[in-house]
């Protein structure tokens, strides 16, 4: 086995994205970088690189493992990355409606109220 792997082809195997050539568009939009630089689909990456993925606005920190060129099955796809993600922190939601929408239905205010924490079955006492 070679001591390198394309990092597009590496990220496809291991499950980062769907499909490679969904791969080779981050890497091309800048969303890939090995060792803090931005990476080309071509670049390879070897066995303690660490690989930043930017997914749905938030980062993805990879630690090269195995190097694999084929997709394989998820848990042999989970030993060649180490994810070393910090834990995201929960993000409040908002209950947000646009202005003059009028008055909310009534599924619109049990879901604001589910938000808010008041979904105390409880507190409906049938009227």
């Amino acid at each position: 086995m070679s001591e390198s792997v394309r990092v597009d082809a590496w990220l496809w195997a291991v499950r980062v994205y769907k499909t490679r050539s969904a791969a080779t568009t981050a890497c091309r939009a800048g969303h890939v970088r090995i060792g803090g630089d931005r990476a080309k689909a071509a670049q390879p990456v070897r066995i303690g690189d660490e690989v930043r993925v930017r997914i749905a606005g938030f980062d993805r920190i990879l630690l090269v493992r195995q190097l694999l060129t084929k997709r394989v099955s998820a848990p042999l796809a989970a030993a060649a990355a180490e994810d070393r993600t910090p834990v995201r922190e929960p993000v409040a939601q908002l209950a947000v409606r646009d202005r003059g929408a009028g008055r909310p239905t009534k599924r619109e205010r049990r879901d604001i109220d589910r938000l808010r924490g008041r979904d105390d079955p409880a507190r409906w006492d049938g009227d």
